[in-house]
């Protein structure tokens, strides 16, 4: 039967027995407590903190010990627990948080009292959210329609987009949406004025159009303009504004329709920002492009690349998420590492010193789970 543990001090509920629990303790294979913590810009109180003041360094957010899952909009924050309860805090002025309303908050609040989401994704002023049973939900800004609901009025509680239950992976740029399905399709929405829906003109709609009728589309990332996205073949996709380099097909020229990046197989997951890119490759290795104005691309210099250019040499980076214009990643060993720019401490260095090389986030090694939004971060350490 399944308990709520007590381990130093602090309870646990979950789906562990006593026994494995005892055991895992034994072995040193106790998982630990999943705390939040977040920091850098703070003024619409996005770092979930009760204030409005900015942080260089990682704050724990309350006391609890069940976040699971975090995503960053535009100044506003969505996490899910462990229980399956949606919570949200920030900016709110157009009802991104989804709690029937639009007055801001600087702590978690809970979206209802449903115990039932699964996938988060936020981008500029709204927020989008799958269910277990496959069902797609949207609120707050609804310009270009990027909510998928068939029209442009803004939602402040969560509204059902269309009937469906099939959708499965769900990403935001600034105002767009784009999201794959169980079977592999690939749909998007919302804003199209540089071609990011992909779908080979730049009319925007308001409901969900496909991709072309491929159905290989396995991992997806959006920039403010840009999607990234992979296939199940490990080749790597994008399309959109591209006045930088951001597509990283080594010219300036935008697309609307995907255009595949080099020949290579071995693309993971990428990540996009304000006009560049970060992704992953199988072999644990990282690579950027696109503007680095502020060292974003972790390349040592200031120089803008069209192209796929690898981060240092290492094998050994895991997870990515891209804010306005700076990075931050967490490695295979769960140490937290940042660069780019930092005006409001958002590389959580202690400083606001700007880098274009990684910088380790303090020294733990529990780091699981990460999100940014424009100026922030948010992640999930485990203790």
């Amino acid at each position: 039967m399944a308990t709520q543990t007590i381990v130093s001090g602090v309870q646990y509920s979950g789906i562990w027995t006593m026994n494995q629990v005892n055991a895992a303790v034994a072995a040193g294979t106790w998982p630990g407590l999943p705390f939040l913590y977040s920091w850098g810009r703070n003024d619409y109180g996005q770092l979930g903190l009760g204030d409005t003041v900015n942080r260089s360094s990682p704050n724990q957010v309350g006391a609890l010990n069940t976040w699971l899952k975090i995503a960053g909009g535009s100044q506003h924050a969505i996490a899910i627990k462990t229980d399956g309860t949606l919570w949200t805090w920030g900016l709110n002025n157009v009802g991104q948080l989804g709690l029937g309303n639009t007055t801001y908050y600087s702590s978690p609040k809970q979206i209802g009292a449903l115990t039932t989401w699964s996938t988060i994704a936020g981008g500029g002023s709204y927020s989008v959210a799958i269910k277990t049973d496959g069902t797609l939900w949207a609120w707050g800004s609804n310009g270009s329609g990027r909510l998928g609901l068939g029209d442009i009025t803004n939602r402040s509680s969560p509204a059902q987009v269309g009937a469906l239950t099939a959708w499965s992976k769900i990403v935001c740029g600034l105002a767009f949406t784009i999201s794959i399905k169980t079977d592999g399709t690939l749909w998007s929405w919302g804003q199209n004025a540089s071609g990011q829906l992909g779908i080979g003109n730049t009319t925007s709609y308001s409901s969900p159009k496909q991709v072309g009728a491929l159905t290989t589309w396995l991992n997806v990332a959006a920039g403010y303009y840009h999607a990234i996205v992979t296939k199940t073949d490990g080749t790597l996709w994008t399309w959109g504004n591209n006045d930088l380099g951001q597509l990283g097909l080594g010219n300036i020229t935008y697309y609307s329709s995907p255009k595949q990046v080099g020949v290579l197989t071995s693309w993971s997951k990428g990540a996009g920002g304000s006009r560049y890119t970060i992704v992953t490759k199988t072999d644990g290795t990282l690579w950027a492009w696109g503007i680095n104005n502020n060292g974003q691309l972790g390349l040592g210099n200031t120089t803008y690349y069209s192209s796929p250019k690898q981060i240092g040499a290492l094998t050994t980076w895991s997870q990515i998420s891209v804010g306005s214009n700076f990075t931050a990643s967490i490695k295979t060993d769960k140490t937290l590492w940042t660069w780019g720019a930092n005006p409001q401490g958002q590389l959580g260095i202690g400083n606001i010193t700007q880098y274009s090389s990684p910088k380790q986030v303090g020294s733990l090694t529990t780091w699981t789970t990460l999100a940014t939004e424009y100026g922030a971060v948010l992640a999930i350490a485990t203790t």
